[in-house]
């Protein structure tokens, strides 16, 4: 019953981004390098993970963000989920020719529940709470929840060699409105929905290179995307 609720949800959610009217040039494409990594303490149910996302509003050089994350994880036994409670530092730049930058501590947990249908399709729910202090704000929280589905295209798996196809859709909604000094943000905070195609080099280390489209109340922008995904 679950898979197949789930199999009816993932076009949803993938047709959940909607086109914004844009203030902050949405035709000028920004782009996103970054660095995924997560180790296990040998045979142990622990372990740590983390990433690295350098985010321009155009191709690199007007900074976007900085994001620089990482977590303690834990996997229980016979179950198909893995729990991080993690800490973020987020350096933010305006866009265009401002060389101001704010910042942001942010503590986060999360759950990831990975599954399988059929023979190709790889599903992955990832539920994220966060609790931000932003720079000249009031404390803030956030729920965000992401579906990933990976398919590969020349194998049944995604071990060393496999192409596939990488496909999200992830939304997230604000804990608080008010952010303090009478200023408010709306209820719902952003969509992202991201399409790649990914290329497995080892069978613990993957590259993709996609685009993803980034839609708030205000904008709606989009954004290339180069990853790289090292377990190790």
């Amino acid at each position: 019953m679950f898979k197949k609720h789930t199999l009816i949800l993932i076009p949803f959610l993938f047709l959940l981004n909607i086109s914004a009217s844009a203030q902050v040039d949405g035709d000028k494409t920004g782009a996103w390098y970054m660095y995924f990594w997560n180790t296990t303490f040998g045979d142990s149910q622990w372990g740590i993970q983390g990433d690295v996302q350098y985010r321009n509003w155009n191709l690199g050089g007007d900074l976007e963000q900085l994001l620089i994350r990482g977590g303690l994880t834990y996997a229980p036994e016979n179950a198909d989920v893995k729990f991080t409670l993690g800490y973020g530092n987020i350096t933010s730049g305006e866009f265009g020719d401002s060389n101001e930058t704010s910042g942001e501590s942010r503590i986060y947990q999360e759950a990831l529940l990975p599954h399988q249908v059929g023979s190709r399709f790889y599903l992955t729910h990832r539920f994220r709470y966060e609790q931000r202090w932003v720079e000249n704000q009031d404390f803030r929280t956030r729920y965000r929840y992401n579906i990933f589905l990976n398919v590969p295209i020349n194998q049944n798996n995604l071990s060393k060699n496999a192409i596939y196809l990488a496909l999200y859709n992830e939304i997230f909604i604000n804990g608080e409105r008010e952010i303090g000094d009478g200023r408010n943000v709306e209820l719902f905070d952003r969509n992202r929905f991201y399409s790649a195609l990914g290329y497995a080099i080892k069978d613990n280390l993957r590259v993709q290179a996609g685009y993803m489209i980034q839609t708030t109340n205000a904008i709606s922008k989009g954004q290339i995307q180069l990853s790289l995904h090292h377990t190790f």
